[in-house]
């Protein structure tokens, strides 16, 4: 694609690398996941300079069009992650079922002294340790997703278990142990450096927070679960019915 700045227009100059940039991403290989050209390579080429180009940048990304990657560049956004609220026994399944291919990047198993909101709900000593399991997600090349789970002593994990698997499945099948019941808070804030660099986003960038509260059959508590979601990739849906 030939990328000319007309610099005798009347349109302002970070308008017209908008109106290049909307063009330039059209491209078939942008639209399948190729880095656009960098910063200061595009607006070499385009004879302009980086703050007027970076104008016609934040206006996509703003759109919704592009994203910045920390450390990696910028690159066409792809379609949103969809998950539906009714659908929290199995992320991988409801994943699987739309045809994405779910990785695990990292996958950590600890115990350790839980904070107060783990152990009030838990309700158990203070200093007793629980099972933690904490698990970066998301499709083959782009982590989406960074969650944190603690498990009642009471449940029985070892920590041995193979936790690439449904952990509810796990939880069934081994431990004759049935998630009944799962109450939800979700919130949006700011990203800490933590999940920023697990997410690989910029410090204070807007991600979907999300507490799980799980229970068996008899109503007790099982698993304490957080979710943080990048904005950016996935929305969370909520359906709800009128009762009669």
């Amino acid at each position: 694609m030939n990328l000319q700045i007309d610099h005798k227009s009347p349109i302002p100059l970070h308008l017209q690398a908008e109106m290049l940039l909307r063009e330039l991403i059209k491209a078939p290989e942008y639209i399948e996941g190729k880095l656009l050209p960098n910063e200061v390579e595009l607006a070499k080429r385009l004879a302009i300079s980086r703050t007027t180009l970076r104008l016609a940048i934040n206006k996509l990304v703003y759109e919704e069009l592009l994203v910045r990657k920390k450390g990696v560049g910028t690159r066409v956004v792809t379609s949103k992650f969809s998950s539906k609220s009714k659908n929290w026994l199995s992320f991988s399944q409801e994943m699987k079922n739309r045809g994405i291919e779910v990785k695990n990047f990292e996958l950590h198993v600890s115990w350790v002294i839980p904070d107060s909101n783990v152990q009030h709900f838990f309700d158990i000593k203070e200093g007793q340790k629980v099972l933690k399991l904490e698990r970066l997600r998301g499709k083959i090349d782009d982590p989406f997703v960074y969650f944190i789970s603690y498990f009642h002593p009471r449940v029985g994990l070892t920590g041995e278990e193979d936790f690439k698997r449904p952990l509810y499945e796990i939880l069934e099948r081994e431990y004759h142990i049935v998630a009944d019941l799962s109450q939800e808070e979700i919130n949006a804030k700011a990203a800490n450096k933590f999940i920023a660099d697990k997410l690989e986003i910029e410090l204070g960038e807007p991600i979907l927070s999300r507490k799980r509260f799980v229970f068996d059959q008899s109503g007790r508590p099982i698993e304490y679960n957080l979710g943080y979601y990048r904005a950016d990739s996935f929305t969370y849906t909520v359906e709800s019915r009128r009762d009669y």
